[in-house]
């Protein structure tokens, strides 16, 4: 315990405020482990009461290590800034004006860029890991800490206002000292997509957009002259409310409840921002020559609002206020609705509508204008409804083949009789699939008679066949197949998106719209997975459906269960060989393979 002390003296001087503070809180709180928290071994005090003593000490270190950490953060940020400010920010590592001048650099063009944008994705995917035990009131705590921390940079404070935000800093400690850090209770699905969702709430709703123009200016900065499309490349996943897998507590209607919060999720964000917009743009038509094609898409808003001439008595000349003001009573009808779970053709039904409504009045104002308004006011917003949608996340599902193969059975006995079906294993089962996936679907096929657990499985895809409609067409992102040790068990999840109506047509021939992605786990299955995926995409149906969805094939893999089945070293090994050769084969094939790479938890 006593090098505790020793590394403290090697770090800046936030963390020093930090340990000065905690000390100062122990003393009020626990004093007789104040010494051994110095460094000075044990007090008397410290071995009459060994236990709690103890336990208070792991307590302290713990609170303490998890300060350095904010301190290391801000330091680590105020390291950044100082580079930008004494060489630039194209000289900081990492940031998209570094990439885009070294790309410069090396002669790459700006033809070469506009042709790799679109391909572009990135989705971080947000699970609730059983390894992450703190609350999400412990995270709010640490964060007014660093944004404390921060303020203090300032030289701008007096004396007595300085202190008061190291009293501030205090307090926050103190509170930590007193609160319960872990969860006691296991937490339900629906306070873990709470949980999840604090964090778009608090902060990623806010620079997802600041990361795009990030990419925009340095762009600009780099190639003067030429134009970027810069598309909504990060978005974010999650699994929470979704991944049945082991999780007997997600339930279809948990999945339909997960939906449905984050879609209030986004709508909410969205109203509260175009609340502020409408606040700031108080533009009057005799300020500022407004365009008649403007005009003509606000008489045309205007006349489909509830109270059209209500809004222009209230906003005279107001032109882009008007427009808001209609937007806002759009954005209103589709939070009533989602609150009563209604569809309706009413107010915004996709978040297609909006942007179109967004980019209206971005291109009005810069015409209207001819400054940087648009750019400041309404491009963020747009860029916001572009990456989030209706739905924050795309929500994958996730399942297990064995149950998957369960209902499978199911269906096999409700169209042949109620006889057994062959091994999943067989040339027979795998045929089977093949022919059910290239016929037409019936009437009877779409409604088949199978036990409560087999319909249920079932019943999931028919739910995002549902709630791809009615919530948004990117609110799922992904079905994914845990244990894929076959390419039949890819076929068979086919096979039910086709029964539960996610084709593209009516006969269920053509192409399913649900990506699915088989995850690799064991080691068996890793060195399979080339093998395995040359088969699938030699499948018809599934090249067409992978062709559509963007003509790339995700592939996740496991590096939990692999870590288990052969250890770390071997785990690694083959995990990096698996890339390899499925990198290999995707180029071969003229399929590219994208990988998910499931480092979650303690892995990562």
């Amino acid at each position: 315990m006593s090098e505790l002390r020793n590394t403290r003296t090697e770090i800046p001087e936030s963390a020093d405020l930090l340990f000065t503070l905690l000390i100062d809180v122990v003393r009020s709180h626990q004093p007789d482990i104040e010494a051994t928290l110095k460094g000075g071994g044990q007090s008397s005090a410290f071995s009459a009461a060994a236990p709690e003593a103890l336990a208070r000490t792991l307590q302290a270190q713990g609170i303490w290590f998890q300060l350095l950490s904010i301190s290391e953060q801000r330091t680590a940020m105020r390291q950044r800034r100082e580079i930008e400010r004494e060489r630039g920010y194209q000289d900081v590592r990492g940031t998209f004006a570094n990439v885009i001048a070294s790309a410069r650099e090396a002669g790459i063009s700006a033809d070469e860029i506009r042709a790799l944008l679109p391909a572009l994705r990135v989705r971080p995917v947000i699970t609730a890991h059983p390894t992450e035990a703190k609350r999400v009131t412990v995270l709010e705590k640490h964060r007014k800490i660093y944004l404390q921390l921060l303020e203090l940079e300032s030289p701008r404070w007096t004396d007595r206002e300085r202190k008061a935000l190291i009293d501030a800093v205090r307090n926050e400690i103190e509170l930590l000292w007193l609160t319960g850090e872990l969860r006691l209770v296991k937490p339900t699905v629906a306070q873990e997509v709470a949980g999840g969702l604090y964090f778009f709430k608090e902060n990623l709703f806010d620079v997802t957009p600041e990361l795009l123009d990030k990419l925009e200016c340095a762009l600009q900065q780099n190639y003067p002259g030429e134009s970027f499309d810069i598309p909504a490349f990060f978005q974010y996943g999650a699994w929470i409310g979704g991944d049945r897998d082991g999780n007997p507590f997600v339930t279809n209607e948990v999945t339909r409840s997960a939906l449905r919060e984050n879609r209030l999720t986004s709508l909410r964000r969205y109203s509260e921002r175009l609340a502020e917009i409408a606040r700031m743009l108080s533009i009057t038509e005799n300020a500022a020559r407004i365009s008649s094609d403007f005009r003509a898409k606000l008489a045309q808003a205007l006349a489909e609002a509830k109270d059209g001439d209500g809004i222009v008595s209230r906003n005279p000349g107001e032109l882009f206020r008007q427009f808001l003001v209609c937007m806002s009573n759009k954005l209103d009808t589709a939070l009533e609705n989602n609150a009563a779970q209604a569809a309706s053709k009413a107010g915004y039904v996709t978040a297609d509508e909006l942007i179109a409504d967004l980019e209206t009045l971005e291109q009005g104002l810069a015409e209207s204008t001819h400054t940087d308004l648009p750019h400041a006011l309404v491009r963020p917003l747009r860029r916001e409804v572009q990456t989030f949608r209706f739905s924050t996340v795309r929500l994958d599902l996730r399942e297990n083949s064995t149950r998957t193969n369960q209902a499978l059975a199911a269906l096999w006995r409700s169209r042949n009789g109620m006889s057994e079906p062959p091994a999943t294993d067989s040339e027979e089962w795998k045929n089977w699939l093949l022919d059910e996936l290239a016929r037409p679907l019936t009437a009877a096929d779409k409604a088949p008679e199978l036990p409560a657990g087999e319909a249920e499985t079932l019943g999931m895809f028919r739910l995002a066949a549902e709630l791809r409609e009615s919530v948004d067409r990117e609110a799922f992102g992904s079905f994914i197949l845990s244990m894929t040790s076959s390419p039949a068990d890819i076929l068979g999840v086919y096979l039910l998106a086709k029964t539960a109506g996610l084709f593209a047509d009516a006969d269920g021939i053509e192409r399913c719209v649900l990506p699915m992605v088989p995850l690799f786990e064991t080691i068996g299955d890793l060195r399979s997975a080339p093998a395995i995926m040359r088969e699938l995409l030699g499948v018809p149906v599934v090249r067409r459906s992978v062709n559509a969805q963007g003509g790339v094939q995700e592939v996740m893999i496991g590096y939990s269960d692999s870590n288990k089945d052969g250890g770390f070293l071997t785990s690694n090994w083959e995990l990096a060989k698996a890339q390899i050769r499925l990198t290999r084969l995707g180029a071969d094939i003229r399929v590219p393979i994208s990988f998910f790479h499931g480092r979650g938890g303690s892995v990562g």
